[in-house]
């Protein structure tokens, strides 16, 4: 009998959260709609410090799974993730993903929506892209933050398994910040792309990320350092996109000194990202104290 030949896939997975006060008074973020739609697999997970200083104090944490193999050419697959006033979300995936051509001879196309409300902090952590041989993959990345919204934003691309190489890979990142355009940025690889392996593009990399990081309620002096500054197997630049707002980017020679390099951009502030502090949410009323009284700790 012949083979029957994979389906494409469509998905349309949801998460948001929102913060709400337990009986101390701390602000607790839990998880209000967490919708999976195969491969796209979302499951809360017990709490796992993030690398570095971000650790969000009583932070939601989710791990994304994929129910099955790819994308592959022809699947379309989307996330969208909401971080409420004064929230903070923790979004790791379980393992890296492989995207892979299809018998359809059509692209594969992911795209994701990240929205944080003021005061909400979002730290996304997901594992590699790997473009396998002869994939065409287009990916979208959008990400919308009112004013005050911290956010720690990691995304690594791998060009083809070892000893392979890549397919085509088209990718998008789009930042708003109260509306207004903050980042945008396309970038392209592939048989198709002229000089994309040279010095102006991944200058012979086979490991490429990004590390962008928004905080809003940090001194305007400080600021993830270049990590790497005379380090070899690895191209590193330090851009500043606003007072708050800063993106690291890294090209390297494997995916080990790509994560150890930022890795090491993930150790700038905040020091304390507490969403008790500014949340964003009413005091409790056993704490809230009358306008003008003044009180002594004696």
């Amino acid at each position: 009998m012949p083979r029957r030949s994979r389906p494409v896939m469509r998905a349309h997975a949801r998460l948001e959260v929102t913060a709400d006060r337990d009986r101390s008074g701390r602000v607790r973020t839990r998880i209000s709609r967490l919708r999976s739609d195969a491969p796209l697999v979302l499951r809360p997970t017990a709490a796992v410090e993030p690398t570095g200083r971000w650790n969000p104090h009583g932070a939601a944490h989710v791990a994304l799974a994929a129910a099955a193999a790819g994308p592959i050419g022809g699947d379309h697959l989307r996330l969208d993730v909401e971080v409420a006033a004064g929230a903070a979300l923790v979004v790791r995936s379980v393992a890296a993903t492989l995207v892979l051509p299809g018998p359809h001879g059509r692209p594969s196309r992911t795209e994701t929506h990240l929205r944080v409300a003021p005061a909400g902090t979002l730290v996304w952590l997901p594992e590699p892209v790997i473009a396998a041989g002869r994939c065409d993959h287009h990916a979208t990345t959008r990400i919308d933050l009112e004013p005050g919204a911290r956010l720690l934003a990691r995304e690594e691309l791998l060009l083809g398994r070892h000893g392979e190489s890549p397919g085509a890979v088209h990718q998008r990142l789009r930042v708003t910040l109260a509306g207004r355009p903050l980042h945008d940025q396309e970038f392209a690889v592939g048989p198709d792309v002229p000089g994309w392996h040279g010095p102006a593009v991944t200058g012979g990399h086979r490991a490429l990320g990004t590390l962008l990081v928004i905080t809003p309620d940090s001194p305007p002096d400080t600021r993830p350092a270049d990590p790497t500054p005379t380090s070899t197997g690895a191209d590193t630049a330090v851009m500043r996109l606003t007072p708050t707002a800063t993106l690291l980017t890294v090209l390297a020679d494997d995916a080990l000194t790509l994560r150890r390099h930022l890795d090491r951009g993930m150790t700038g502030p905040p020091a304390d990202c507490d969403t008790q502090r500014d949340s964003g949410l009413p005091e409790p009323a056993e704490t809230r104290m009358p306008k003008g009284r003044v009180t002594s700790g004696n």
